[in-house]
This record gives C-alpha cells, sequence and structure tokens, in this order.
C-alpha cells in the first residue's frame, strides 16, 4: 500500500482511533530516544557497577512485566482514558528522574515509575483501539503497528543527537515528550469504556474469570514463544554479529541497520501484508503460517552467507512474520475475551509473554554458551526455528479443535 493508500486508510477511522495511532508513535518516540542509551549513561557518566547497571535495567522490565494485569484490571473499572493519561503523566517523572538523580535508590525508583508506566497505559490503549474499532479491529492494529514501529525507528534517532549534547537533555526532552501528550489526551481523547461499563463485580471474580477462559490461556501459552523469537533482535542476533564480524564497530553498525532494515519493512509492507492475508486467510491460518516463517527466519544463520547478510535476512524475515501476526493475534485476544475484560486480558497476555520472554533469554543464552562450548554453531538456530514450528503447530490444533472461535458474547456491542 502506498503512503497516500496508508493516509487514507488512517483518515476513514474514527478521530479517537487516529488519535491512539498517534499517541503510540509519541510515546515510541520519547521511550526510544532515551532507553538505548540509559546503560550507557549509567555505566559510564556514572561509573555504576555492571550488576547494578542490570538491576536497574531490569527493575523497569519487571515493574512493567509485572504489573500488566493491575493496569488491565483498572482500565476495565475506571475506563480507559483515566489509565492513558496517569501512564503518560507517570512516565514524564520517571524520565525526568532519570536526567536529574544519580543515587541508585533513585534511580531504582525512576525505572520502577517507568515501567509501572507502561504497564497503566498498554493494555488500556489496546482495548480502546479495539473497541472504537469495531469489526475493522485488524486494520487498526496493523496501522498500529505501523505508528508502532516508526516510533522505534525515529526515536533512537532523535535520542543519539540529543545525548551527543547531554544524556541529562535527552531525559529532559523525552519527558517533555510524554507531559505533551498527557496534556493532549486530556483535552482532546474521549472518554471510553469497555462493554461491561456499569457492571459491579470485585478484581478477585473479575481475575477468576479470566483466568477461568481456557481457550485464552492456551492461545496466551502457544504465542509465548512468538514473543522469544521477536526479542532475539535484541540478543541472539547481536551476539551472533559481534562474533562473526570481530569488529565491535562494524556490529553496531550492522545492528543498527538490521533494526533499520525491520523498521522500514514494517512501515512500508504492514497494511499491504494484513490486506493480502485478509483476502485469503482466516486469522488462525494467517497466524499459523507467521509463525512457522518466524521460525523459519533462523534458518539463513545455517547458511554460510556471510553473518551480517544472515542476521539482517533473519530480521528482515522476523518482521515480516510479525506483520502477518501481530493484528490477527490482537483481534483472537478480543474475540476470546468476549468482549468482556479486554483490558484484563490484555494485560494476563503480556505478563505471560513477558514470563516467556524471560525464561526463553535464559535458555536461548544457555544454548548460545553451549554452541561455542561444544563447537556446534547450528544448536541455537536449530533450537529457535524448533520453537516457531511448535508455536505453529499448537495455535493450528487449537484452531482445528474450534477453541480460537469467537465466543457468543464478541457479538455484544461495545459500551
Amino acid at each position: 500500500m502506498t503512503t497516500s493508500g496508508m493516509l487514507g486508510q488512517f483518515r476513514c477511522f474514527d478521530r479517537s482511533v487516529q488519535l491512539l495511532l498517534l499517541n503510540q508513535f509519541t510515546i515510541n518516540l520519547g521511550f526510544y530516544m532515551l532507553m538505548p542509551y540509559l546503560a550507557q549513561h549509567l555505566s559510564g557518566e556514572l561509573a555504576l557497577a555492571g550488576w547494578l547497571v542490570g538491576l536497574i535495567l531490569g527493575m523497569r522490565n519487571f515493574s512493567q512485566q509485572g504489573m500488566f494485569l493491575i493496569g488491565g484490571t483498572l482500565a476495565d473499572r475506571f475506563g480507559y482514558k483515566p489509565l492513558i493519561v496517569a501512564g503518560c503523566t507517570l512516565r514524564t517523572v520517571g524520565f525526568a528522574a532519570l536526567g536529574v538523580v544519580d543515587s541508585v535508590p533513585g534511580l531504582l525508583a525512576a525505572s520502577a515509575a517507568t515501567g509501572f508506566a507502561g504497564a497503566l497505559f498498554n493494555p488500556a490503549v489496546r482495548a480502546y483501539l479495539a473497541r472504537d474499532a469495531g469489526e475493522r479491529r485488524v486494520e487498526a492494529f496493523a496501522l498500529f503497528n505501523v505508528f508502532y514501529q516508526a516510533g522505534i525507528l525515529v526515536g533512537p534517532l532523535v535520542g543519539l543527537a540529543l545525548t551527543g549534547i547531554d544524556f541529562k537533555l535527552t531525559c529532559l526532552v523525552s519527558a517533555a515528550v510524554f507531559a505533551a501528550l498527557t496534556l493532549v489526551q486530556l483535552r482532546a481523547l474521549p472518554p471510553a469504556r469497555g462493554a461491561e461499563a456499569g457492571v459491579r463485580e470485585s478484581v478477585a471474580r473479575q481475575w477468576r474469570q479470566v483466568l477461568a477462559n481456557r481457550p485464552f490461556l492456551l492461545f496466551a501459552a502457544s504465542m509465548t514463544g512468538s514473543y522469544v523469537l521477536s526479542f532475539q533482535v535484541y540478543l541472539a542476533l547481536p551476539m551472533a554479529l559481534r562474533e562473526g564480524t570481530h569488529n565491535g564497530t562494524t556490529a553496531t553498525v550492522a545492528v543498527g541497520a538490521l533494526f533499520a532494515v525491520s523498521g522500514l519493512a514494517t512501515i512500508l509492507g504492514q497494511t499491504r501484508v494484513t490486506a493480502w492475508c485478509k483476502r485469503r486467510w482466516t486469522p488462525q491460518r494467517a497466524i499459523t503460517a507467521g509463525l512457522v516463517l518466524m521460525g523459519a527466519a533462523f534458518l539463513p544463520l545455517m547458511v554460510p552467507i556471510g553473518t551480517i547478510a544472515a542476521a539482517i535476512g533473519c530480521g528482515l524475515l522476523l518482521a515480516v512474520a510479525t506483520m502477518i501476526v501481530y493484528p490477527f493475534e490482537m483481534d483472537t485476544i478480543v474475540a476470546l475475551s468476549g468482549n468482556r475484560l479486554v483490558a484484563t486480558h490484555y494485560g494476563l497476555y503480556n505478563t505471560i509473554c513477558g514470563i516467556g520472554i524471560t525464561a526463553g533469554n535464559l535458555l536461548t543464552g544457555a544454548a548460545l554458551d553451549a554452541a561455542r562450548r561444544a563447537g556446534l554453531a547450528a544448536l541455537p538456530w536449530v533450537s529457535l526455528a524448533s520453537l516457531g514450528l511448535a508455536c505453529a503447530a499448537a495455535v493450528h490444533l487449537l484452531g482445528r479443535s474450534g477453541r480460537l472461535a469467537p465466543t457468543p458474547a464478541e457479538a455484544a456491542p461495545a459500551v
């Protein structure tokens, strides 16, 4: 789809959906202009020990992944807008603090605040988008991924320029971006609630309902491996580039090229890929095909074509696979929720996948070490390819059993 066609599709959505898409671009712009350079600031300018740097960075991930369910529950109870605004406000404070605080307790608190902020607004944004997109959820989430990736692509470039002046400036500009975003959403984002609005149930009862949704839990477990595979652009591929090039500068440039190619491919191809898949496949078949491709993405690393070419090829295939999977995956979660407690379902889904990423990264790291010791260079890539096939098989079996079909409540109108 051309740029003009993408803009036309963007304009066809309600104003609230348009604002949510622009918000997500801005959220990622502010986040990625700071986070890629935080470790260097902590270890360099603040001269913290490596384990402290890891602890501070890990605190953000832990507070976000561990609190997604809380954020989703609050969004279903109090409405989507308050949680989006609260999350952006908290991230404003957290990012500003990262630039002015130099004590370890203060840095841990600031890092935790930025993570909890993400847990507040992420489930709410997705539930809000699903609500207002209606029957066009798949197209809306395809555009969402375009804006998401655009923020990831532009953010580090802006951050690089600012950090070249002063990392404190980067933090303050990032905080200013989130402050402006907070004010815009307060003024322009309409209030919205889920289909269960007005129903007063205890949190424990709501959680029991979500945890009793067996098809949803099976789908979440089946999809966890896809997040492990996608995360390897941050772990296994950079490590392979460092070992394969034997040159730190070359590896750094290659990693930058990897992210640039993946991001541009998504921006230029996402809506076209989604339209093609929607015409030809059911959602379950699209997800299954995408997972097969996600596993196959690691096969170039087993072919003697050069480490850089293989890694960039892997990253590009992962990007295409994610384009296929993501819109249908987000839509399936809403369908499995029965259009009820959607934000809570998204929150629990993110938590389950976050736990899977942590475990998967530990196993991937162990496989990389074992391969290095034993001289079995293909071991990690065979393992990752097998994981993709296993996930595809699991989703295929769920689809054949009818467990991924929308529940009757799915047809209920949003309030």
